[in-house]
């Protein structure tokens, strides 16, 4: 007897059949291929997917983007019918782009930057698609193939400035509300109490979901570029405006209700409601001059083909089988040169110690506020106090790391000066030259702390994360093996000392810097 089969069953697989038996035999044929090119990619950069999910769902900043590949079928499905009367070709140039992103991604995952090599798995797969259905195909889905670079989740390298923005524009409203205040970096202080622009108030999740969402307005919603371009200047000026109001409201409550009650406000406030009534306000000033249907989104190259150049492009085709093979033969051998170069660690010495220097005693570590830099995955860990003649003191510490991977990263987040979970907060950027990045850090409101990090890698010193990504990333490129050295060179602002002075004389007392960490960690 044949087994039971559903209603609900059948109808499935008559949706289904109907649905194939719509689609042309060449398109069923690409879209396999197409299918096998992109397993293969999501194989190799796996690992990147995965911390981009993480991220989509756990943190809220990027929650937005889980949207997007829905948006990207949607935008795709509105053009069906066009795209039918097209026929996929492989098109052999397209291994170019698709080489140079998996390129990217390597150079991502070997220098440890999550943006590159994310950006480079995504782009990989928008080249996939040029190489397999064609150019005639990739322009006629130009913007939901572009759109899919927000699926690559950035914007945490914003957060300090957009801090120092909003910190700014609230004090400028505070002071015009007739409140007394003073800034210090991101803290101001009210006859209520201090209050921190923190990162959770830099705004940034709201900037770039409205990046996003602005885009997909513009191009589905508006034909006039000027009206675009005004639309898009908006929807990136209005939430920084907006997000400047909101924390400044919050202090402006804290004067007559406390600071508890205005902390509750502004958690019932501040949140995705906020975002939709940013959204709300936009779309209404901008709904009068819409100038396109969304509804009637198709082709976004309907003409192209009249151009001889386009043509010419588009006669460079290849069999479907040789441009597979060739995909295939990139993905093995970038992951095989990821593996190994992945693999390389540089010796270290047993041990590790701080130098005596001339003009400096060594002296008993005791900090104000505890503070003992993050390095984690170091192989080595100093931290010391020096004290001179005059008086001043500095805290040095080093850390030596065999390689730089996951888990074990000097320039990581959370990694450094500034202590997660601690009393310690970021204040304020300290000048100085390239050789080293300044923070000024504050605990409990009132301790100060000027932090100066270098990186020493080969023969380089820098104050640049990504400075040091590079160099590692040429090295671990050119199967070189190099340890790198975290070093930050700190002092706590005190009656009679000011840290700048303080870290500046005991630079001059080392000299050169970049010899003086080798000689630490033997390598002169």
């Amino acid at each position: 007897m044949q087994p039971d089969v559903s209603a609900g069953q059948l109808r499935s697989s008559e949706w289904l059949t109907r649905w194939l038996d719509g689609v042309p035999d060449a398109w069923r044929v690409a879209l396999l291929q197409l299918g096998v090119v992109w397993v293969a990619i999501l194989a190799l950069t796996a690992g990147d997917w995965w911390v981009m999910a993480d991220k989509w769902w756990n943190i809220s900043t990027y929650n937005h983007i889980l949207f997007v590949p829905f948006i990207v079928g949607w935008l795709v499905y509105s053009r069906a019918s066009d795209l039918a009367k097209l026929v996929p070709q492989a098109w052999w140039p397209a291994l170019v782009p698709l080489g140079g992103s998996l390129f990217i991604w390597l150079i991502g995952s070997l220098a440890g930057v999550n943006t590159v090599s994310q950006l480079g798995a995504v782009v990989a797969l928008q080249s996939a698609v040029v190489l397999v259905l064609g150019p005639r195909v990739a322009t006629a889905n130009l913007f939901p193939l572009a759109y899919m670079l927000f699926l690559v989740p950035f914007g945490d390298e914003l957060v300090p400035a957009l801090q120092m923005i909003t910190a700014k524009l609230v004090i400028a409203l505070t002071e015009w509300s007739g409140i007394p205040a003073i800034i210090d970096g991101v803290f101001i202080d009210t006859p209520a109490g201090l209050f921190e622009v923190a990162e959770a108030c830099s705004g940034v999740k709201f900037l770039i979901a409205m990046i996003a969402l602005g885009t997909l307005v513009t191009y589905s919603c508006f034909s006039s570029w000027k009206r675009r371009i005004a639309f898009m200047t908006a929807a990136i000026a209005l939430p920084i405006l907006a997000n400047g109001v909101r924390a400044w409201g919050t202090i402006y409550i804290a004067q007559s209700q406390g600071i508890a009650f205005a902390e509750g406000f502004d958690h019932v406030v501040y949140g995705w409601v906020f975002f939709a009534v940013v959204v709300a306000a936009l779309l209404a000033v901008f709904w009068r001059y819409f100038d396109r249907d969304p509804d009637d989104l198709g082709d976004d190259t309907p003409t192209i083909e009249d151009y001889r150049w386009f043509q010419w492009l588009q006669a460079r085709t290849i069999a479907p089988k040789a441009a597979i093979a060739s995909a295939l033969a990139l993905i093995v051998v970038m992951g095989v040169w990821n593996v190994v170069a992945s693999q390389l660690e540089a010796e270290l010495p047993d041990s590790i110690e701080l130098p005596q220097i001339e003009g400096w005693t060594q002296v008993d570590y005791a900090p104000v506020v505890p503070w003992a830099p993050t390095a984690s995955g170091a192989d080595h860990r100093l931290l010391g106090r020096y004290r001179n003649a005059a008086g001043q003191e500095v805290d040095v510490f080093i850390a030596l790391y065999s390689a730089q991977e996951d888990g074990k990263e000097a320039s990581a987040d959370g990694e450094g000066a500034l202590i997660p979970d601690t009393p310690w907060r970021w204040l304020a950027p300290a000048q100085t030259d390239g050789s080293a990045k300044g923070d000024y850090l504050l605990a409990h409101g009132s301790v100060k702390r000027r932090a100066e990090t270098s990186y020493r890698t080969g023969n380089l010193l820098t104050g640049r994360a990504i400075g040091l990504k590079l160099s590692n990333m040429r090295d671990r490129l050119f199967l070189h093996a190099q340890p790198t050295t975290l070093l930050i060179i700190s002092a706590e602002e005190r009656d009679g000392q000011v840290p700048a002075d303080s870290i500046a004389a005991f630079r001059r007392s080392i000299d050169n810097e970049g010899e003086w960490i080798d000689r630490i960690v033997g390598l002169r």
